[in-house]
């Protein structure tokens, strides 16, 4: 018997939907420990992560009309594609982590957040710009990168 079941003597004291959901975690134990173990490894990570992050966007980055090129837009167009695919993938497991620590432990929206950042699609920039505008976020932001010794974004309003 598991610690995560009722005693079987007690098993009939509870309503059938408990009981259902008794058994069920029982059933699957060992993906749920996966599971939070993956949580808190996207929770810490995201902790030392998105510091960093912050602090290695320029702090003229909003003020352009478009997205400026890219560090490795230069490269050839083979690895460019590489790491493009690489990055978008990377973005897709970030949101489906998110949404699934939605109803599990863990950092579900910020993780939806930085899945968001990493994938590529049309009005990105202008979506950035604009959440980035609102003064909490700003404000958020840039106290990350005052602790990092970093220039304050600035957003045109």
């Amino acid at each position: 018997m598991s610690h995560f079941s009722a005693p079987a003597n007690n098993h009939q004291l509870l309503p059938p939907m408990q009981t259902h959901w008794l058994d069920w975690i029982d059933a699957h134990q060992t993906p749920l420990w996966w599971l939070g173990g993956i949580s808190l490894l996207v929770f810490f990570g995201s902790l030392i992560l998105i510091p960093v992050v912050v602090a290695r966007i320029p702090s003229d980055y909003f003020q352009h009309v478009q997205r400026p090129p890219t560090e490795w837009s230069a490269e050839h167009p083979v690895l460019r594609a590489i790491l493009l695919v690489a990055k978008n993938a990377g973005g897709v497991l970030l949101v489906l982590l998110g949404l699934a620590m939605l109803v599990l432990p863990g950092q579900g929206l910020l993780c939806i957040l930085l899945g968001i950042t990493l994938l590529d699609f049309p009005g990105k920039f202008r979506l950035e710009r604009r959440l980035i505008s609102h003064p909490p976020v700003l404000h958020s932001i840039n106290w990350l990168r005052r602790r990092r010794n970093k220039a304050p974004l600035v957003v045109e309003k």
